[in-house]
């Protein structure tokens, strides 16, 4: 890897923040109608980062904590839940 590679969190972290949790919610709403995909798509995340950093993996070292840690992904997946939940629909119109 090149010394560049590990500034592209700039532009990859909020692109993965909006669509992993939405396509994780996508099959189980499509096959069971199910509203809750995305948070637990986030806490396979967190779960995922626990593992990385209590065995001392290297994969996420050179991101900042504060900006690849799950948890800040837990209140968009919630929203993102909630609207699933109350629309009963995929699309939303606002």
């Amino acid at each position: 890897t090149d010394w560049k590679d590990r500034r592209l969190w700039v532009t990859v972290a909020p692109i993965v923040a909006i669509t992993f949790p939405a396509a994780a919610q996508a099959c189980p709403w499509y096959r069971y109608r199910l509203p809750f995909g995305a948070v637990v798509s986030v806490l396979a995340l967190m779960l995922g980062e626990w593992i990385n950093r209590y065995l001392n993996f290297w994969g996420w070292t050179y991101f900042p904590v504060n900006f690849c840690f799950p948890s800040n992904l837990i209140p968009g997946a919630i929203v993102l839940d909630v609207v699933l939940m109350l629309s009963s629909s995929v699309t939303v119109m606002l």
